[in-house]
């Protein structure tokens, strides 16, 4: 068995075990739970226009604004429809607008008068959406590289734990079985993402809120191929924190430096979003670049060279994570008397060669 059949082997299992864990599958279904209620609720809940009651003279501004128009004979029949509730509103002679207990905004607004507006900045991002864009990169990155890494290493401390690592080590290449857990996790993420992604766009389509998707689509276009190589990055780096101990509950005490690497760039990202030299910044360093640049490119802040230039030195870095990664790995997976060191792995790693 050579190296290749021996990583799509070690991936294939993974990918089985995981696709029959409960924890996975509901973790999974609630996060499309949450793209279809963010995506599909809001305009459920904000109700359709208002239904009015009018004699048909005046329906004409109502009808233009898109409102329902009933037609009733005079003011006195509009009247009685609100009360009644048939309708929210009416429209009786002066013009004045009735109503049971609340001012009904979008027929007040159909009646009035407005002056022409002149946008200026009309490619500008809604404050909103400018708000919610950059959370929702920098959560999907963070959430996902923390939850598939700490299931690597998870993956990798129970097999030292109950010695079957021995065995697989016996059967398969040592790097091929990193390979193929590497491979695997990145799989299930890309996976989940996918789905999400696909429910948020059938949300969408399904609101009619479409504009929003346009402005995305560049943005998401780039999200991916930062996303998998800060996945690579971050999950080298939980490979190797969970090869260094032997039992689950000693993985916090080698973990900090990957928890940093995660949790840092996210609040960056977060609170740093609206500062131009900043995001500038992080979009070039490897650990916040997955969602810095993505953004960047959102708001149109960024040059057309600038991500293929980050995307490089993010390919690079990611490079040498695997690579150093993968030593340490090799050099503390047969070690089970004990937490392992950085150094003593990285120095006996030829032993298992």
């Amino acid at each position: 068995m050579n190296t290749f059949e021996a990583t799509r082997l070690v991936a294939a299992r993974e990918i089985r075990v995981k696709l029959r864990d409960r924890t996975f599958l509901i973790s999974t279904l609630f996060f499309l739970l949450i793209a279809a209620a963010a995506t599909i609720l809001p305009p459920l809940f904000s109700g359709g226009p208002s239904t009015v009651a009018v004699t048909e003279q005046a329906a004409g501004p109502l009808r233009a604004a898109g409102l329902q128009v009933r037609t009733v004979p005079d003011d006195r029949a509009a009247e009685q429809a609100v009360r009644d509730g048939d309708v929210d509103a009416a429209v009786v002679a002066g013009p004045a607008v009735l109503a049971m207990d609340e001012a009904p905004d979008d027929v007040v607004a159909a009646l009035s008068s407005e002056p022409p507006v002149r946008l200026l900045d009309p490619d500008a991002v809604d404050p909103v959406v400018a708000f919610l864009v950059p959370f929702v990169f920098a959560f999907v990155f963070f959430v996902t590289s923390q939850t598939f890494g700490v299931q690597i290493a998870q993956s990798i401390i129970e097999e030292k734990q109950t010695r079957i690592v021995e065995i697989l080590v016996a059967a398969v290449p040592v790097r091929a079985l990193l390979a193929g857990k590497m491979v695997a996790g990145t799989l299930l993420a890309l996976g989940q993402i996918a789905l999400v992604a696909l429910v948020a766009v059938a949300g969408m389509a399904f609101s009619g809120d479409t504009g929003l998707l346009t402005l995305l689509g560049p943005a998401i276009g780039w999200f991916v191929p930062f996303f998998l190589l800060g996945f690579v990055l971050i999950a080298a780096m939980w490979a190797a924190a969970g090869a260094l101990v032997n039992r689950l509950e000693d993985i916090g005490g080698v973990s900090m430096p990957v928890q940093l690497a995660v949790m840092l760039p996210f609040f960056a990202v977060i609170f740093l979003n609206d500062n131009a030299t900043a995001m500038r910044v992080l979009s070039y360093l490897p650990f916040s670049a997955p969602t810095a640049m993505p953004l960047r490119l959102f708001t149109g802040d960024a040059a057309g060279w600038e991500p293929v230039l980050s995307l490089i030195l993010l390919l690079a870095t990611a490079a040498a994570f695997l690579l150093a990664g993968a030593r340490v790995y090799e050099g503390a997976l047969l070690r089970t008397n004990g937490r392992t060191s950085v150094r003593t792995a990285w120095r006996t790693r030829e032993t298992l060669g």
